[in-house]
C-alpha cells in the first residue's frame, strides 16, 4: 500500500520544497515506516556522532515517499529530540566563540528562509552549497596533500558570521545546514569532540527558532505528530549509536570521514537541484 495525499480542494499540486505547504493528508502505512525508519536512524547516528554534515539526507529520503514540505514537518521534531538528547554527552565542550558567531549569523538567516519559503525555489541555493561543499573537501584535501601550499589557515571571524547566514537559510528550506557550518568550523582547529559539540549547540538553538514558522506554515499536522511517536525510539537510538561512535572513532578518522560525509552531502545537494 502506497503512502498518498489528499489536497486542499482536491486539486493535484506538485511540490518541492521551497513551495507554499497546503494542507493534506499523511497515510502512515507500512510502506512510510519502512523507509522513514531507517532515514531518522541515519539522522540521529550522523547528527548525534558526526557533525550534522549528512543528517539532512533524512528529510530527502522521506520526500520519496511523502509530500517534501510535509517531510521536514516531519523531521524537525525529531532532529530537535535528537539535538536535545546530544546535548549531555558534548555538555559545555563546545566552541562558544564559534558558535556565536554561526548562530549571529544564522538568525537572519532564518528569517530570510522564513520569509522566502513560499515564493522562491531552493534549487539554486542546493547548487551552490552543494559545489562549495565539494570544493572545500577538494582544496582541504590539496593543502594536506601539498599541491598547495599557500596558509592552512582558520576563516576569519566574519566568514562565521556569512556561513551562519547560509546554514540559517539552508536549515529551513531543507535541514541543510550541516554543509555550511561544517566548512567555517573544520577551518578553525578545533578537536573532533569540539566540533561536534559546537554543532550539536548550534543547531539545537535554530531548530527550536525554526519550530515556530514552520507551526505558522502549516507543516505540523495530527499525522506527523503520530509520525513522531513512532519514530522516537529510532531517533534516540541512533542518537545513542553516534555518540558511541564518535567517542570509538580516532581524531584522524573522524575528519575524514566528516570530509567523505560533507562530500556525500554536497553531491546529493547537486543532484537535489539539477533534478
Amino acid at each position: 500500500m502506497r503512502t498518498h495525499y489528499k489536497m486542499a480542494g482536491d486539486v493535484e499540486t506538485q511540490f518541492k520544497v521551497g513551495a507554499a505547504i497546503h494542507p493534506q493528508i499523511l497515510t502512515l502505512d507500512l510502506w512510510f515506516f519502512c523507509v522513514a525508519a531507517p532515514a531518522v536512524l541515519f539522522a540521529g547516528i550522523s547528527k548525534g556522532g558526526f557533525g550534522s554534515g549528512a543528517a539532512f539526507a533524512a528529510a530527502s529520503i522521506l520526500a520519496l515517499v511523502i509530500e517534501p514540505g510535509m517531510a521536514l514537518g516531519v523531521m524537525l521534531p525529531l532532529l530537535m529530540l535528537i539535538d536535545a538528547s546530544s546535548l549531555r554527552p558534548y555538555w559545555r565542550q563546545w566552541s562558544l566563540p564559534d558558535t556565536k558567531l554561526l548562530l549571529i549569523g544564522g538568525l537572519p538567516g532564518v528569517v530570510a528562509g522564513a520569509l522566502l519559503y513560499q515564493v522562491a525555489s531552493a534549487d539554486l541555493f542546493r547548487l551552490l552549497i552543494g559545489g562549495v561543499s565539494l570544493g572545500f573537501v577538494l582544496w582541504r584535501l590539496a593543502l594536506g596533500s601539498g599541491l598547495i601550499g599557500f596558509a592552512n589557515s582558520r576563516m576569519p571571524d566574519w566568514a562565521g558570521l556569512f556561513w551562519g547566514a547560509i546554514a540559517g537559510f539552508t536549515t529551513f528550506v531543507s535541514h541543510a545546514g550541516g554543509p555550511p557550518a561544517s566548512m567555517f568550523l573544520l577551518s578553525r582547529g578545533l578537536s573532533k569532540t569540539q566540533f561536534q559539540a559546537t554543532t550539536v549547540l548550534l543547531f539545537w538553538i535554530l531548530n527550536i527558532i525554526k519550530f515556530f514558522p514552520y507551526a505558522a506554515l502549516g507543516m505540523f499536522t495530527a499525522q506527523t505528530f503520530l509520525a513522531n511517536l513512532v519514530l522516537a525510539p529510532f531517533a534516540l537510538l541512533g542518537t545513542w549509536l553516534g555518540v558511541r561512535a564518535h567517542h570509538l572513532v580516532p581524531e584522524r578518522a573522524f575528519f575524514a570521514l566528516t570530509y567523505v560525509l560533507l562530500s556525500l552531502t554536497g553531491t546529493k545537494l547537486i543532484w537535489d537541484g539539477l533534478m
